[in-house]
């Protein structure tokens, strides 16, 4: 919960945007989450762009703000440094300095619902149906001995810490009867028995199953509630066991009808105008008299969508970082039309998306702040020439 009075801190703001964009959503390659800054320092202002630049820090840190989210995490692989002397050091030395906080939701809000791909669809007149690629909740299969006596405690505790949901099933698993022995040594204060003699327990082993993403909280729950200094408990990952994550349908990508049929040059018109300006501007691959009435988007970079698209029943794809060869090879293949987009133009829509999740989600909290969406470009191309066909 937030602090006990009308200021937020950047902790509260972190709540309410992990709450809407879950980090176990992220891709394991990712790195989301807090970047710079103190989780327990107050928060009057929120500004909202696409990327860490130089440009967008001093931007912030001229407007006076407490803390600066952002899609693209400004250090995204493993590093050594972040001397002031490199590009990325610069930025966080100088966020530090000023006093704002830096967080990033990049792949979990992709895939979240609402997210990033849900507000590239709506704005093209595409109903955000189900993902391109939907997230499954892969399972844990776990195990515990208990005295019987204590086995409802701890089995109540692991369930209400998300364990043993299966389907339309609540608290399932299962146990039998085994004899445990232990011997406490010297330093142990052991629940049953003395320190220095063996002893046999008729226990329970209890078994269930978990999402993975609560691997850590069933544990803290289980350790916690067990009547022992050291349960005994094991944890294996299963395959078998996943599954969609039910009706919100969360994952990458976005599949739906248009809002009315219109041909690919007139859809390619409606991306364009839709979407900010870019010197790279919108291209399509494709019969431009063509007829299009379902629509597949993604945003960021997607050519590696594009063999999913070539199997679903869709008109166009639309997504960003095109490459020749891959849609080349799409079109020869009898795969849909495809519309290219700059990266940042598909993506830069969320940021006022995010900046409503704050304020709403604060407000609803009794907090609030101000947000602000830093208009600056910071897609990379700013030339774009163009010869006669």
């Amino acid at each position: 919960m937030p602090a006990n009075n009308s200021t937020a801190t950047v902790g509260d703001v972190i709540r309410v945007m992990e709450r809407a964009y879950p980090p176990y959503l992220a891709e394991s390659w990712d790195a989301v989450g807090l970047i710079c800054g103190d989780p327990a320092e107050s928060v009057e202002s929120v500004v909202f762009a696409l990327d860490c630049t130089d440009a967008v820090a001093d931007d912030a840190i001229a407007r006076g703000a407490d803390m600066l989210i952002v899609h693209h995490p400004l250090l995204m692989r493993g590093v050594n440094s972040v001397a002031a002397n490199t590009p990325k050091g610069r930025i966080v030395h100088k966020l530090i300095r000023a006093g704002v906080a830096l967080f990033a939701a990049h792949t979990n809000a992709d895939s979240a619902r609402p997210g990033v791909n849900d507000k590239l669809a709506e704005l093209l007149g595409v109903t955000p149906g189900a993902p391109l690629r939907p997230i499954v909740d892969e399972l844990d299969k776990w195990g515990f001995t208990v005295p019987a006596d204590n086995a409802e405690a701890v089995k109540d505790a692991v369930f209400a810490a998300g364990a043993g949901t299966v389907g339309d099933y609540t608290e399932a698993g299962f146990e039998f009867a085994v004899t445990g022995q232990f011997r406490p040594g010297e330093g142990a204060d052991p629940h049953i028995g003395a320190r220095g003699e063996l002893e046999r327990v008729e226990e329970l082993r209890v078994e269930f199953v978990a999402p993975r993403r609560a691997r850590e909280a069933v544990r803290a729950a289980l350790v916690k509630a067990h009547p022992y200094e050291e349960p005994a408990l094991d944890v294996v990952e299963t395959h078998s066991g996943t599954r969609e994550l039910g009706e919100k349908d969360l994952g990458i990508g976005r599949v739906g009808e248009l809002d009315q049929p219109m041909t690919l040059r007139e859809f390619t018109e409606r991306v364009r105008t839709a979407l900010p300006t870019t010197t790279w501007g919108v291209r399509a691959a494709g019969d431009p008299e063509a007829m299009i009435r379902k629509v597949a988007v993604a945003s960021g970079a997607g050519d590696s969508f594009l063999g999913t698209v070539a199997k679903m029943d869709v008109d166009c794809f639309v997504t960003s970082d095109l490459r020749h060869h891959p849609v080349d090879e799409h079109l020869r293949a009898g795969g849909c039309a495809v519309i290219d987009t700059a990266h940042w133009a598909s993506e830069f829509p969320w940021c006022s998306q995010a900046a409503e999740v704050v304020a709403r989600g604060l407000e609803a909290e009794g907090t609030s702040v101000d947000t602000h969406v830093l208009d600056i470009r910071t897609d990379p191309w700013t030339i774009h020439g163009q010869g006669e066909e």
